[in-house]
């Protein structure tokens, strides 16, 4: 049986899924940050998806007030094709491979830009890191979040994991070609000092399983967002917010 997760996404497994926790997150955050463009500019804010799959950040940004201010662009390599995304007739899409960078992308052109569980499966990071940093607006907002593992732990699986796979012969391809710790990810960003971290939060200490039932149920998704925020870095997702200098 399939659910609705926070009353937006269809063929969910709870209704308040915390593997999608982080979508109600940052859905939150940028239609608040588009209503303050509109009232403080009187201007639309013009976003970008980094990564988009299937346009899943953008429902949960539609059910807040602000949100109607928004004009949507994305990237994306589009493996199901456009269709595959949500509303994909409202969007200026354009295809790019992120490992060669966004270049055709606009210098200072976007107001937010999210880039949502997508550098974890690419094989070198800073080229989209570094275009995330110039297309962004001064001032504009930045949201980058990942998987990430206790610090130690991501060593096991950055190097450890693909040794066993290979003696074992398993032939699994992971789709996971990145490991950080939430220090090691952040580290990442020392390469553009023009983006300043203003939060950290983490998503998902413990999910699903025997707890699956707790998913269905607002408090413990509160709870979870609270221990988020004050341990980040023990938790199975993070998302990192910067602003732009």
């Amino acid at each position: 049986m399939t659910y609705v997760a926070f009353g937006v996404e269809p063929g969910r497994r709870a209704t308040y899924e915390l593997r999608q926790s982080r979508y109600q997150a940052l859905g939150e955050q940028i239609a608040r940050e588009a209503w303050e463009i509109d009232h403080s500019r009187g201007n639309r804010c013009r976003l970008l998806d980094v990564g988009t799959f299937n346009g899943a950040a953008r429902r949960y940004i539609e059910q807040h007030p602000g949100a109607e201010n928004i004009d949507y662009e994305a990237v994306d390599i589009y493996p199901h094709g456009f269709e595959f995304v949500y509303k994909h007739q409202d969007w200026t899409l354009h295809h790019i491979d992120l490992l060669g960078g966004m270049k055709s992308l606009p210098e200072n052109g976007y107001d937010v830009v999210i880039c949502e569980q997508v550098l974890e499966h690419l094989t070198d990071v800073q080229p989209a890191i570094q275009d995330i940093a110039r297309v962004l607006k001064p001032g504009g907002l930045a949201i980058i979040g990942v998987p990430i593992f206790p610090e130690g732990l991501h060593l096991v699986r950055k190097h450890l994991i693909p040794i066993t796979d290979r003696i074992l012969g398993t032939g699994r391809k992971r789709g996971h070609v990145q490991a950080w710790s939430l220090r090691t990810f952040a580290r990442e960003f020392s390469t553009v000092p023009q983006l300043k971290v203003c939060e950290k939060r983490g998503f998902r200490i413990v999910s699903g399983g025997i707890l699956r039932s707790l998913e269905f149920t607002r408090t413990w998704w509160k709870i979870n967002r609270k221990i988020g925020a004050l341990v980040p870095g023990l938790c199975t997702e993070v998302q990192l917010v910067f602003r732009k200098q």
